[in-house]
């Protein structure tokens, strides 16, 4: 099989059926489309070259740049594209999360521009998020950069509408699934494929699947994010459900070890969910019936989020003291105070204030006095021991004040006396209308 270009390949990957021995489904049919086939590794290799085509000759003749807020697989597959080119490729994000997908940009040549966002998801309604601004300098009119705009641009989900869902059905031999189970992203994927099917079929029952509460899933949002913009519409799910980082690795481990798919966290989470909702349908069910999830990339960008969160698994043993290791129970024993209460303790008390979150969220904004230890340096920290004599009060802020809250937890665990977690975090401190200062 030849091609003139690497982008040729993009598309047209395998439809596999799980063995019905590993997922205990007795009238389900469960399919993985394994969108880790494209070139670059993932199904945004799809929407990259969708949204970047139109407008490539433009950006090539005037030597411009391809700009996009990603910090994952749109911007790999955007700095491929860009590069092939012969031209640039912006990164900006809040925070790259998965060092080695940053180091892979660099490799390819990008730019990172890490910028001091509130969320993980662009939320346009955030008037005074800097990502939010960022955005909306790069959508002026007269702006010299290709702007890809993932989260906006209908060919995202076009990319997905008119080619991700018709190769399902046609492997299918022209069935619509029963189920479609995916991860919500911007959106682009679940909302294409859905679209695809309803055309066809619109008795299609969709799922959705966001992480949970302060949780982390590389590639989709945590219910915190599950607002209506850009691409997403909560119109077109039958029903949203979360996934936990633990139940994404439980279901990439099966995928890996037992159907041997070298799928990543993001399919492990839509296994684990697409397998836990199904259960209960199969039960009720009188007839043969079929379900597609989507396997987005691979594992081997992700050793360090599994060495983080499960170090047995690459032989490692867990650290006593690591957020790994809470229980319900140390959970239950954390000091949460509010923002009234905080400022009145900061006052006659005068504890040291540590701000968890980037440093450039915390240059832009932060409390007064506060130090900056970005969450993942404060627990490399933490498991060499105390840091702060235990006569030294603490008051731990994080953005919603979801992370803040375990710290303190295991903080108290290992003996600390008086640490305590900011309610609601520095956007409630904010909201409150309580100081804060620039770097």
């Amino acid at each position: 099989m030849r091609y003139d270009s690497v982008l040729d390949t993009i598309g047209d990957t395998p439809l596999v059926r799980i063995d019905p021995a590993v997922h205990g489904l007795r009238n389900i049919d469960l399919y993985a489309k394994l969108e880790l086939a494209n070139p670059f590794g993932s199904l945004k290799d799809r929407a990259a070259w969708n949204m970047a085509r139109p407008g490539l000759a433009s950006a090539v003749e005037q030597g411009g740049r391809i700009v996009e807020l990603s910090s994952g697989n749109t911007a790999k597959a955007l700095a491929v594209i860009a590069g092939m080119h012969g031209i640039g490729f912006t990164s900006v994000t809040n925070r790259m999360k998965i060092p080695e997908i940053k180091e892979l940009l660099l490799l390819l040549g990008a730019e990172i521009e890490e910028l001091p966002g509130r969320s993980e998801c662009l939320d346009p309604s955030d008037s005074e998020d800097p990502l939010t601004l960022f955005h909306r300098r790069l959508s002026e009119p007269g702006n010299p950069a290709l702007h890809t705009d993932q989260y906006f641009n209908t060919r995202n989900a076009e990319a997905h509408e008119s080619g991700t869902g018709p190769e399902i059905v046609a492997d299918l031999d022209g069935r619509v699934p029963d189920w479609f189970v995916a991860g919500v992203g911007t959106a682009g994927s679940s909302s294409g494929v859905a679209r695809s099917f309803r055309e066809r079929d619109p008795k299609v029952r969709v799922l959705g699947l966001v992480a949970g509460k302060s949780d982390f899933v590389p590639g989709i949002r945590n219910i915190d994010e599950v607002q209506e913009v850009g691409l997403f519409d909560p119109a077109n799910y039958d029903l949203i459900d979360t996934v936990s980082s633990d139940d994404a690795i439980d279901g990439m481990l099966v995928l890996n070890r037992r159907c041997g798919i070298l799928a990543g966290p993001t399919g492990g989470a839509a296994y684990f969910g697409a397998v836990r909702h199904l259960r209960e349908v199969d039960a009720g069910l009188t007839h043969r019936a079929t379900a597609v999830f989507i396997v987005c990339d691979r594992v081997e960008s992700y050793l360090s989020y599994v060495r983080g969160r499960r170090p047995e698994l690459l032989g490692r043993r867990p650290a006593d003291n690591s957020l790994g290791s809470l229980s319900e129970a140390d959970l239950d024993t954390a000091t949460v105070i509010g923002v009234d209460e905080a400022q009145e303790w900061l006052l006659h008390e005068r504890p040291l204030v540590v701000d968890l979150r980037g440093p450039y969220a915390y240059a832009a904004l932060h409390i007064e006095g506060a130090i900056n230890i970005v969450d993942e340096l404060f627990e490399e920290l933490l498991r060499g021991g105390l840091p702060f004599s235990k006569k030294q009060p603490v008051l731990l802020a994080c953005p919603v004040g979801e992370k803040s809250v375990r710290y303190a937890a295991l903080l108290s665990r290992m003996g600390h006396p008086d640490v305590r977690s900011l309610s609601g975090g520095i956007v409630a401190w904010r909201d409150a209308g309580a100081p804060l200062v620039r770097e």
